[in-house]
C-alpha cells in the first residue's frame, strides 16, 4: 500500500484493536508498523495479534512491520496495611527491605540493588514523578528520605531513580522469556526498556542472534548521557518521553527529543518519537489543538515515525487515532517550510563510496525530473542510506528478503516491494522499472535513479548508480547500443 506521506505510524495494539476487522481498519487508515506491548496481555493474546497482522499483510499484499516493546525492569514499592498513605512535604519517610506492610512512616522496596547504589541527596520519584523524596541517609537495606512533594502513595506504585546509574540488567528474568518468545513468532523489531548503557543493547543482540532488529528506548537520564554509544549499538531509536519526562525536567524534554531525532537521522538509524501524542483521544474522537502540534513538531523534526499508545491499544476510536496522524503528517509535508525544515537540517556525510552514491542519487533526482529513487537492498542499509537524504521523490526499496522489507517499514519515506533475486544490473533496471510503474510511481514515459551494489547480495556495498528509463524497451535498448 503506497502511502503518500514519509513519515511512518506505529500503532500499539490492545483489547481495542485485537481483531482482524480493526487492524486491517488500522493499516487502511495508515498504520505502518504494529506495537505489541509486552508489558500487558498473555503469549497467547500477543500470538493472536501476531497472526491477524500477518494474514492482514498476506491480505493486503504490502509488507507490515512489527515491533514487540518488552516490559523491562520494573521497580515498585511494597504494599500497605490501609492501602495507601499520604506523604506530607518535610516528613520523613523511610524505604526498606523488611517484607512488613507499610504505613505513613516507611514501606518495603524490594529491589536491593537501588540501595546498593544510592548516594545521600538523590531524589526519588514515586507515581510517575507526583511525589518527589530526597535520600538523607542509606545503608545496604534502606534509606530514610525527606518528602519534597507530598501526595497520595498507595500499593505497588512505581519508583523512578533518576540520578544514579542502578547496577540493574536491563532485561529481568520475565523480558527474557517474552524475547525468545516473540523472537520465535516472527516479530521484526525488538524494543529495550530503561536501557542505560550500551552493554544492555549488547545483551539483547547476543539473545536474539539475528533474529530481530534491536531498537533501544530513551526514556532514562542515564541513557541520554550514553547516547552515542547506545545509538551505535542499536538499529534503532525511541524517544520514549513518558518516563523520560519523569525523570528529567519536563523543559529539558523538547530539546532532547530534537538532538535525538538530530542524531539518529545522522547515523541513518530509524527514530520513533512516542508517547501521549494523541492523548485526549482515548476518550475523545478529536484531539486537542496542543496534540496536533506536538505531532506536527515530530514531523517537521524529521523524525522516522510517530507512534500511538493507549490510543490505539484501549482508546475508543482506534482507527481515528490513525487516521488523524495521517492526516496531519500529510498537511504538513504539504506545507512548504517542511521542505526547508528538513534540508536545513541535512548533515553532509561522505564517509564512504555508499555515503556518495546516495547523496548523488538525492540530487540528480532534485536537479531533473527523475519520478523515484529505486534500491537494491538486501540488509536495509542502502534504503537507510538514501532515507538519510529525506529526498524530494519517494523511495521504492526492492529487497528478495522479506524479512528487510517488513523492519524498512519503519524508515523513513521507504516504500518496500519484496523481488526475486537478481544476479546482474541489468535485471535490477529493469525490475526496478516494473515496480516504480506498478506502485504507481512512474509511468513508461519516466526516468528512474537505480541504486546497487555490485557483487549483488553483498550488505552495504553500494557502489553503483544509473538514471534508467521507466519503459523495458528503452533499458534494453541503452544496454545494445
Amino acid at each position: 500500500m503506497k502511502r503518500h506521506r514519509n513519515v511512518k505510524i506505529v500503532a500499539t495494539l490492545g483489547p481495542a484493536s485485537s481483531t482482524y476487522e480493526v487492524i486491517r481498519a488500522l493499516v487502511e487508515a495508515g498504520a505502518d508498523v504494529f506495537r505489541l506491548n509486552m508489558s500487558h496481555g498473555e503469549h497467547s493474546e500477543i500470538r493472536a495479534r501476531h497472526e491477524i497482522i500477518r494474514q492482514v499483510e498476506a491480505d493486503l499484499g504490502s509488507p507490515i512491520a512489527i515491533l514487540a516493546d518488552l516490559q523491562g525492569p520494573k521497580l515498585r514499592v511494597g504494599t500497605f496495611a490501609n492501602g495507601e498513605e499520604e506523604l506530607v512535604e518535610g516528613a520523613a519517610f523511610r524505604l526498606d527491605l523488611d517484607e512488613a506492610e507499610g504505613d505513613a512512616t516507611r514501606v518495603r522496596l524490594p529491589h536491593k540493588e537501588i540501595f546498593d547504589a544510592l548516594e545521600p541527596g538523590a531524589s526519588l520519584l514515586v507515581n510517575d514523578g507526583k511525589i518527589r523524596l530526597r535520600v538523607k541517609e542509606c545503608g545496604p537495606d534502606f534509606a530514610d528520605c525527606e518528602v519534597v512533594v507530598g501526595g497520595t502513595i498507595s500499593n505497588r506504585k512505581g519508583v523512578n531513580v533518576p540520578d544514579v546509574v542502578l547496577p540493574l540488567a536491563a532485561l529481568s528474568e520475565k523480558d527474557r522469556k517474552d524475547l525468545e518468545f516473540v523472537c520465535d513468532l516472527g516479530v521484526d523489531w525488538l524494543a529495550l526498556s530503561f536501557v542505560q548503557r550500551a552493554a544492555d543493547v549488547e545483551e539483547a543482540r547476543q539473545l536474539c542472534k539475528g533474529r530481530a532488529a534491536i531498537l533501544s528506548k530513551i526514556e532514562k537520564p542515564a541513557a541520554v548521557k550514553a547516547f552515542e554509544e547506545i545509538l551505535a549499538a542499536s538499529d534503532g531509536i525511541m524517544v520514549a518521553r513518558g518516563d523520560l519526562g519523569v525523570e528529567l525536567p519536563v523543559q529539558n524534554v523538547p530539546p532532547i527529543q530534537k538532538q535525538l531525532v538530530r542524531r539518529c537521522r545522522a547515523a541513518a538509524k530509524p527514530v520513533i518519537v512516542a508517547t501521549q501524542m494523541l492523548e485526549s483521544m482515548i476518550e475523545s474522537p478529536m484531539p486537542t489543538r496542543a496534540e496536533v502540534s506536538d505531532v506536527a513538531t515530530a514531523i517537521y523534526e524529521g523524525a522516522d515515525a510517530i507512534m500511538l499508545s493507549a490510543e490505539s491499544a484501549a482508546g475508543q476510536y482506534p482507527v481515528q487515532a490513525v487516521a488523524t496522524m495521517d492526516n496531519v503528517a500529510d498537511e504538513v509535508e504539504h506545507d512548504p517550510t517542511y521542505r526547508d525544515i528538513i534540508e536545513s537540517s541535512r548533515k553532509v556525510t561522505h564517509n564512504s563510496v555508499a555515503d556518495g552514491i546516495v547523496a548523488a542519487a538525492r540530487e540528480i533526482a532534485e536537479t531533473t525530473n527523475v519520478k523515484a529513487i529505486c534500491c537494491f537492498s538486501q540488509s536495509g542499509t542502502t534504503a537507510s542510506l538514501v532515507a538519510r537524504e529525506r529526498p524530494r521523490v519517494p523511495i521504492l526499496a526492492l529487497t528478495s528478503v522479506q524479512n528487510t522489507a517488513r523492519r524498512l517499514c519503519l524508515t523513513w519515506g521507504t516504500n518496500c516491494v519484496i523481488t526475486g533475486e537478481v544476479d546482474r544490473f541489468k535485471a535490477a533496471v529493469v525490475a526496478a522499472a516494473r515496480a516504480a510503474r506498478e506502485q504507481g510511481l512512474a509511468t513508461e514515459a519516466d526516468m528512474i535513479v537505480v541504486t546497487a551494489g555490485v557483487p549483488f547480495n553483498t550488505p552495504g556495498s553500494t557502489n553503483i548508480l544509473r538514471v534508467a528509463p521507466c519503459a523495458e524497451r528503452l533499458i534494453y535498448s541503452a544496454e545494445s547500443e
